[in-house]
């Protein structure tokens, strides 16, 4: 795989700096950049693909709304997964189970970013917050006994969305879905 330019928007989570170094890891050549970025200051470092990390609440998604709209490849995860689901309206909502925790997910659509990942996997999630409602032109990809929509994507564009966190060690094929997303960003 070619080396690609991959942007890490840092929401503040625990394992945004796991994130990184995971598509480091990949060969890629990933940046931390801090969600308070602006549009312009994104599109100047001229990257292959946004990720978008978790992080502990809506209000430290700093202009996250905004960037997560950039006409680029985008896998959000956790807080990112949920900054989609808001900017294209969808619907997020405090989850039942908060805290981190192994959750086994139901694959029912593998699209492009869960190729060889299902029909099952084990991962490791934060249900604090989760989506509720997926946003119009949106399907569901993955779900759980915990939440019904644990992974999401566009129907037409490059567009990803997960609840789980696939750069931790605790998730089954984690690299293997951040390299499905590479592959997303090599044939833009």
């Amino acid at each position: 795989m070619d080396k690609q330019k991959i942007l890490v928007i840092n929401n503040y989570g625990q394992t945004c700096h796991l994130i990184h170094r995971s598509l480091r890891d990949l060969g890629m050549d990933a940046k931390l950049v801090p969600n308070t970025s602006s549009v312009v200051d994104v599109l100047k470092m001229e990257p292959d693909g946004l990720v978008f990390s978790g992080g502990p609440t809506m209000e430290r998604a700093g202009n996250g709304l905004s960037l997560i709209k950039i006409d680029l490849p985008i896998l959000g995860i956790c807080l990112g997964h949920q900054l989609m689901a808001l900017a294209y309206g969808g619907e997020i909502r405090t989850g039942k189970y908060g805290g981190f925790a192994r959750v086994d997910i139901e694959v029912v659509d593998e699209d492009t970013i869960l190729k060889g990942i299902g029909p099952t996997t084990k991962v490791w999630a934060s249900h604090q917050d989760e989506v509720s409602k997926l946003p119009p032109g949106f399907k569901l990809l993955a779900r759980s006994n915990i939440c019904e929509i644990e992974a999401m994507c566009h129907v037409d564009k490059p567009l990803y969305g997960v609840q789980w966190h696939p750069e931790v060690s605790h998730t089954e094929k984690g690299i293997d879905l951040l390299k499905n997303f590479l592959e997303v960003c090599a044939r833009r």
